[in-house]
């Protein structure tokens, strides 16, 4: 099946190889670019939904990812707390530049340098969620507790 993929959802399904990790990279015919379009596309709930969001922290300049269930919206200042400094929502032009891959489509690893994440709490009360791998038409689904270590992302309240 990965034969059949674009080169951006292979880079995803070779990192989570790479972690030895047997989730399985899909592309599917309808966008799931947000988090409502994804959710429809695969059949779960909205909550279940990784919601992938680059941030830029003001100060330093270095790349955060906020892991957000799809049912939550990140808080700008717990954000901040959290990464030590005041931060922003990255542009396309960064976000592409840090992680490899475009707003959309930005999966929880697989990024061309490392990228300080935190994953949204509520993520942990679901068997399985899914994320975004690569294209807004790509996903694959994950057990929270594997996009924890995978991502090598700090669990925290982010909503």
């Amino acid at each position: 099946m990965s034969e059949a993929l674009s080169a951006s959802a292979l880079k995803v399904q070779a990192a989570l190889r790479a972690l030895g990790l047997e989730c399985q990279v899909v592309e599917l015919p309808g966008s799931t670019r947000t988090a409502l379009e994804a959710a429809q596309a695969v059949g779960c709930g909205v909550g279940q939904i990784v919601k992938s969001l680059v941030f830029r922290g003001k100060s330093s300049g270095r790349p955060l990812l906020a892991l957000v269930s799809g049912s939550n919206r990140v808080d700008e200042y717990k954000l901040s707390a959290l990464a030590g400094e005041a931060t922003e929502k990255a542009d396309a032009e960064f976000t592409r530049q840090h992680t490899g891959f475009a707003i959309g489509g930005v999966p929880p690893l697989g990024h061309t340098q490392p990228v300080t994440t935190f994953i949204d709490e509520d993520l942990l009360q679901y068997a399985e969620v899914w994320a975004a791998a690569g294209t807004p038409h790509a996903v694959f689904r994950i057990a929270p507790a594997d996009l924890v270590q995978a991502s090598r992302g700090q669990v925290a309240t982010v909503k």
